[in-house]
């Protein structure tokens, strides 16, 4: 049978088991499922081989098993993979969390964004359409009010006017689409700044909640909700740890006790546990984040406080930085709020995967079996094996590391999630384990101990009790998330890489990336000195080479003329040019002035003329 065939009989059985199950009124995801199949292969008391192809009688009997243990509502192991299945197919990290939301909000304002990017109004009333626009897409993206609030809306618009009047949309239209996107991103938290400082003068802001105060008095609600569960689940487990222990040492109670699915039970809890302190921790990096915002969002406050100072007009440069840095640090707080609701939706949602503790050990039956049974806590455990290190001289060949000389000793990655190794596969029970006995490191993986004997026994055949923990593993599919034991089964990865339940009985196929690089130049250099880039000294070359003797037309050149060519060179012509030599002046000179009497004659008959020069002399002009 093909690949192709193997993976469609799986889905098949797959799709079988989720019918049956929902005929019989019980829904199961398709990846609980897909587990349930991989934990009843592998369990050695079904007789299972995953290798060969499953016959049709396997199928159908593979299928009845899944099903019978997909139904049995009052076992614990089922409570706790449907716990370990939502946890790891719901849980995200900080990082995780928030680098969604953001990208799912931005998702919701890209229409938004892209209608004010797209538009190109040219008249009056398509400028105050787009206006409008990007009035709404800050508020929207500020989370600060409802759009629908009228008295939001003028008060997003006024603070946007004061640093975005309507006359710059001109300007606005003119950019890249690029540019465009990133003012309006730097608009939004100009507004979101300045809103937050008028709610702080008492100026607006009536819409806008108070972040911080809500977040001091939910985180510690919240944390306290956490407590009190992980004060229950320890309880439980110290409780169902001591009856185990009293069932190993006494045959009577182990008959009384073995109907009573304590194993079971006690993984659920540690399981519960694990997860609380998770979300726990959460919490609190969520507390110590709120803590350092809220100094931050109150020295800035002040800060802008002191810039304005009741003036008629601050420069932009000193308060725009302020105001951003409000948005900033609101939108931390909104990133806050989220965060917190998750965690409280998780913590409330795993406790009905606990639940099966109180319908399996009422208060009263479990008072009853603990009537003369000591109940040792973790803590106690702990203590009572401090100060017995282990010798190392006892053990040539193996590495044991100690706090006193091993450096970064609380960051070891501990196997089994920090139970004692030797606990589980001898014994079924999650002990914790004491690092100060001595951390033993076996084929570079680090494992502890609740006491030395168990260290002293396990550092005798290391492997050999790692294979009891596997095989203890197989018969308990909880254990595989629990104790972290997706190394010793690649191919019962956490769930939420297990969504194709097509792969769920098939051989993890061995993927690798890799690489090569070569050097730039393995050889030396080489100058050919043969080469040209001239496209005229190739013609010249062919027109050498070329066989001419068969050619039709004939020539004779002199080496005078071989290989010459027409060649024109190019001058420049005179142009006309003119020179003024002279120039027209003049000079003041005295004007003559003669006068002449006796022209006319008189009496006498001689005519006696009298001639007189009044001009002036020069050296009187």
């Amino acid at each position: 049978m093909s690949y192709d065939q193997n993976e469609g009989v799986i889905k098949q059985i797959i799709r079988k088991i989720g019918q049956e199950c929902a005929a019989q009124g019980q829904t199961v995801s398709e990846t609980l499922v897909a587990f349930m199949v991989k934990a009843v292969c592998l369990d050695p008391r079904n007789h299972f081989n995953v290798d060969p192809i499953l016959t049709e009688k396997e199928a159908q009997h593979l299928i009845q098993l899944c099903v019978a243990r997909l139904l049995d509502t009052t076992n614990p192991s089922l409570s706790t993979i449907k716990m370990q299945v939502y946890f790891d197919m719901n849980y995200a990290n900080r990082a995780e969390l928030l680098s969604e939301h953001h990208r799912v909000l931005e998702g919701r304002l890209a229409s938004a964004v892209r209608d004010i990017t797209d538009s190109c109004p040219r008249v009056q009333a398509e400028m105050e359409n787009v206006y409008r626009k990007i009035v709404s897409y800050v508020l929207l993206s500020s989370g600060l009010g409802s759009p629908t609030d009228i008295k939001v809306v003028r008060e997003v618009t006024a603070a946007l006017q004061s640093v975005f009047p309507q006359t710059e949309l001109v300007t606005f239209v003119s950019l890249s689409k690029k540019n465009k996107e990133q003012q309006l991103k730097n608009l939004a938290k100009l507004v979101t700044g300045i809103r937050l400082y008028n709610k702080e003068c008492g100026k607006g802001g009536s819409s806008i909640d108070d972040l911080p105060a809500i977040l001091n008095e939910a985180i510690p609600s919240a944390t306290q909700t956490i407590d009190e569960c992980l004060n229950t689940c320890h309880t439980l487990a110290h409780q169902y740890t001591a009856l185990l222990e009293s069932m190993q040492e006494d045959q009577d109670r182990f008959r009384q006790l073995s109907s009573f699915k304590l194993k079971e039970a006690l993984f659920n809890v540690r399981q519960y546990e694990a997860f609380l302190c998770i979300l726990l921790s959460d919490a609190i990096t969520s507390a110590q984040e709120v803590g350092k915002m809220i100094v931050q969002f109150a020295t800035t406050m002040e800060q802008l406080k002191n810039t304005v100072q009741n003036k008629a007009s601050v420069e932009t440069k000193e308060v725009f930085p302020l105001f951003v840095a409000l948005s900033n640090l609101w939108t931390s707080f909104q990133d806050e709020i989220l965060l917190l609701s998750f965690l409280t939706n998780m913590t409330n949602n795993l406790q009905q995967f606990s639940e099966i503790q109180s319908q399996l050990f009422p208060e009263e039956v479990l008072t009853s079996l603990l009537e003369g049974v000591t109940v040792k806590s973790d803590e106690e455990r702990i203590r009572e094996t401090i100060g017995t290190g282990m010798n190392v001289s006892d053990f040539k060949n193996q590495e044991w590391l100690f706090p006193q000389t091993t450096d970064n000793f609380d960051q070891l990655p501990i196997q089994y999630h920090g139970f004692c190794a030797h606990a589980i596969g001898v014994k079924g029970l999650t002990l914790p384990g004491n690092p100060a006995i001595g951390i033993l490191k076996h084929k570079e993986r680090c494992y502890v101990f609740s006491s030395k004997e168990a260290a002293y026994i396990f550092a005798q055949d290391p492997d050999k009790f790692i294979q009891l923990n596997v095989e203890k593993a197989k018969e308990y599919a909880e254990l595989f998330q629990l104790l972290e034991l997706h190394h010793q089964f690649e191919h019962l990865a956490p769930y939420a890489q297990a969504r194709n339940a097509d792969k769920c009985l098939t051989k993890p196929t061995t993927k690798c990336d890799s690489s090569t690089q070569t050097d730039t130049h393995i050889l030396p250099p080489t100058i050919v000195t043969s080469y040209e880039w001239n496209e005229w000294e190739l013609r010249r070359k062919a027109i050498k080479l070329a066989n001419l003797r068969r050619k039709l037309t004939h020539a004779m050149q002199t080496d005078l003329s071989y290989m010459r060519r027409e060649t024109s060179t190019q001058v420049y012509l005179p142009k006309d040019v003119g020179t003024q030599t002279k120039r027209d002046n003049s000079s003041n000179v005295p004007r003559p002035q003669i006068f002449v009497e006796g022209l006319r004659g008189g009496s006498s008959p001689t005519t006696h003329m009298v001639r007189v020069d009044l001009t002036r002399a020069v050296d009187e002009t």
